[in-house]
């Protein structure tokens, strides 16, 4: 099974107050969204956020205090993420360079999340039009 995972970050003001949004998908079922306000952040603090916290509930040391069980977890042979955050997947990616100390703080916990989960993930830029769900989501800070 492929989970495809979009996320999204948005902050009234940058920086302001500030929410994230995760979609998962399984078998093209939407299977669970999590939204929450993050406080005050910039808005490429809330993308990394968003990310981060979908790889968190995604984390098998977690899966059985989360609230969110993905119901046959050992079945997701790979992760494919989408965000429409181009600056972000493609830092991610390792194709832009990271100059900020914070969002290298970001990426060093993604790092560790990726070796947790142990399965293949892919980072993709997708149009805003194409998350939606995540984007209409997010607005409603």
């Amino acid at each position: 099974m492929v989970l495809k995972i979009y996320t999204d970050g948005g902050s009234k003001g940058n920086p302001g107050p500030s929410s994230i949004v995760i979609v998962f998908y399984a078998d093209g079922k939407k299977i669970f969204t999590h939204h929450e306000s993050i406080g005050i952040a910039t808005n490429n603090d809330a993308e990394y956020k968003a990310l981060i916290k979908a790889l968190e509930i995604l984390n098998p040391k977690f899966q059985d205090s989360n609230k969110f069980q993905i119901p046959n977890f050992q079945d997701i042979k790979q992760i494919q993420c989408y965000s429409d955050s181009r600056l972000m997947v493609n830092q991610v990616k390792g194709l832009f360079k990271v100059k900020n100390n914070k969002i290298r703080e970001y990426i060093l916990i993604i790092r560790g999340l990726e070796q947790e989960i142990n399965l293949p993930i892919s980072y993709s830029q997708v149009p805003r039009e194409e998350n939606s769900v995540a984007d209409s989501l997010v607005n409603q800070i």
